[in-house]
């Protein structure tokens, strides 16, 4: 671990100058760094990225010093959780030439734990005093400090590995972390349901989750969102599992991302992150992809940072001189040129869709909406309903680009019904923007057809956070009929407290035997529509 005289050198000098002195020795033994502190403690200094594998610890360990009787602090151990360094020791400095006890610190894989349940499964953390994720030894002085470094560097290593194979079992793929940090103000999700739709989220964006961890708090962490002492724990966890990536449940600031790569030396995505390149891969219209392509601009934004001025361009002249317009300058610019002619782009394709829809005015064909919960089942329903082949899948977002079809409703009543993209709760407002000339032809709706999972235990949930991203965009007034689709896979006692909660009607998108009561519903309501403009027509014809 260290060498007899060189750790009395270390206390002596520490004793003689009052301040706790560190070095960073590599497995070598060779002492990359020499760190002077004062008399609470000791920064270490940045060391870069670490070494590659999430199984691999960074090659460094740290020895200090302490001046008066005490174990390792709990920064201590955050910081060799979070640096993941191969062992952390503090060597007690009392006198000229007398050393105390000498502390070391080693991090655990997770079968030394003896299975501990992680925070998610109500767990305590290291801070509870119960299931730290490492070990701390006491000896009682330097000269019996009995410890093969090298032995048990090389064992937790290979430990690393091992659990790291055996808690994937056979995927591939990047594995992400899955973080939530719950302050109690959401309505009506719990942090389980929403961590459930973001492993949904992740799975769907091609990466494989592999753990959760929640923090609950009353505010977010300005700097990491997190705790510090968590954030620890989470780099433990992602030791453990194999993550490479941290995926947060809420929208980070760029300071966060920042902030938070610097100490974890792992890749950061937040939720947002993941929609837009869930949207990115199922855009296929043209129209769907220039709206993707707009919401990831416009999030990227504000968040193009560099660190280095070497790629600027100089200018010459008096009032030029100096490092001229950066490479972040000239990327900010880029994007802004690119967003303005995207929105141009889209406003001319906006202009052509209204021609279309003032046609089917002047044609008077009603116009049925069919919104809802992304992976709701709406493709599957137009298809039963107009014989048609809207791709379908059983996943998020699969619909991104509007379909429209026509259907004979009874009474030869003809009309057209349309699928739009999926809702989410939270949907990100630069998609919302993005997508504003698509969800704008919902206005056009004479009846909103609301499809519901009602297999779905949190359907109510969805079913409200639908409505109220529907009155955002100012469809509240719009008439509204409740579809409790799959109900093959609901419990019907729940199914029809449904159905008469929200004057609703049950059906199976996969049985179109089933489909006939919402046929009758739906041409029922077109028709007491069409008497009430035909009355209100009426009136001011007489008027």
């Amino acid at each position: 671990m260290l060498h007899l005289d060189l750790g009395r050198e270390l206390a002596s000098l520490s004793f003689e100058i009052a301040r706790q002195i560190g070095i960073l020795v590599d497995r070598q033994g060779v002492v990359r760094h020499v760190i002077v502190g004062d008399a609470r403690g000791i920064e270490i200094p940045e060391l870069g990225r670490a070494r590659a594998g999430t199984s691999r610890l960074r090659g460094l360990r740290c020895i200090h010093t302490h001046l008066k009787p005490s174990p390792l602090s709990q920064e201590d151990l955050t910081d060799m959780a979070l640096l993941r360094l191969d062992a952390m020791a503090a060597i007690e400095a009392l006198g000229k030439e007398e050393t105390g006890r000498v502390h070391v610190a080693h991090i655990l894989p997770a079968a030394d734990r003896d299975d501990a349940p992680g925070p998610e499964q109500g767990g305590k953390t290291a801070r509870d005093g119960a299931t730290p994720p490492w070990e701390q030894l006491v000896f009682p002085d330097m000269a019996r400090l009995d410890l093969d470094i090298a032995a048990l560097i090389a064992s937790l290593e290979e430990e690393f590995t091992r659990s790291q194979r055996d808690s994937t079992q056979y995927e591939t793929g990047e594995r992400a972390l899955l973080v939530l940090v719950d302050m109690g103000n959401r309505e009506g999700w719990g942090a389980d349901a929403e961590l459930t739709e973001l492993e949904t989220l992740v799975a769907s964006a091609g990466l494989i989750p592999c753990g959760r961890v929640i923090q609950r708090r009353k505010a977010a962490d300005p700097r990491y969102v997190i705790g510090r002492g968590r954030l620890a724990d989470v780099l433990m966890r992602s030791m453990q599992t194999g993550a490479e990536a941290l995926v947060f449940a809420q929208e980070l600031s760029p300071s966060q991302v920042q902030s938070l790569a610097d100490f974890t030396d792992m890749k950061i995505l937040d939720r947002t992150q993941i929609i837009l390149d869930i949207f990115a891969q199922r855009a296929r219209s043209r129209v769907g992809k220039l709206q993707v392509e707009l919401a990831q601009l416009r999030y990227m934004l504000p968040r193009l940072s560099t660190k280095h001025t070497a790629m600027s361009r100089l200018t010459g002249g008096i009032g030029g001189r100096g490092p001229g317009e950066t490479k972040l300058e000239v990327s900010r610019r880029r994007a802004d040129e690119r967003i303005r002619r995207l929105e141009r782009e889209l406003d001319q394709l906006q202009r052509k869709r209204a021609q279309g829809r003032r046609l089917r005015d002047r044609r008077r064909v009603p116009i049925l909406s069919l919104v809802g919960y992304t992976n709701a089942g709406k493709s599957t329903l137009l298809n039963a309903l107009t014989k048609s082949d809207v791709p379908v899948a059983n996943r998020l977002f699969e619909t991104l680009d509007t379909s429209s079809r026509r259907l004979r409703l009874p009474r030869e009543r003809e009309v057209l019904i349309t699928d739009t993209v999926g809702f989410i709760h939270d949907l990100p407002k630069d998609l919302v923007g993005a997508f504003k000339s698509t969800l704008e032809e919902l206005k056009d709706a004479d009846l909103l057809l609301h499809v519901v999972d009602a297999s779905d235990p949190d359907c109510e949930e969805k079913l409200a956070a639908v409505e109220r991203l529907l009155a955002e965009i100012g469809l509240n007034n719009t008439p509204i009929l409740h579809i409790f689709n799959k109900m093959d896979r609901a419990d019907d006692i729940q199914l029809a407290n449904l159905c008469r909660r929200h004057s609703g009607v049950a059906v199976s998108g996969i049985d179109r035997k089933s489909l006939l009561p919402l046929i009758e519903e739906a041409s029922h309501r077109i028709g007491d529509l069409g008497s009430a403009e035909e009355e209100t027509e009426y009136e001011q014809a007489a008027i």
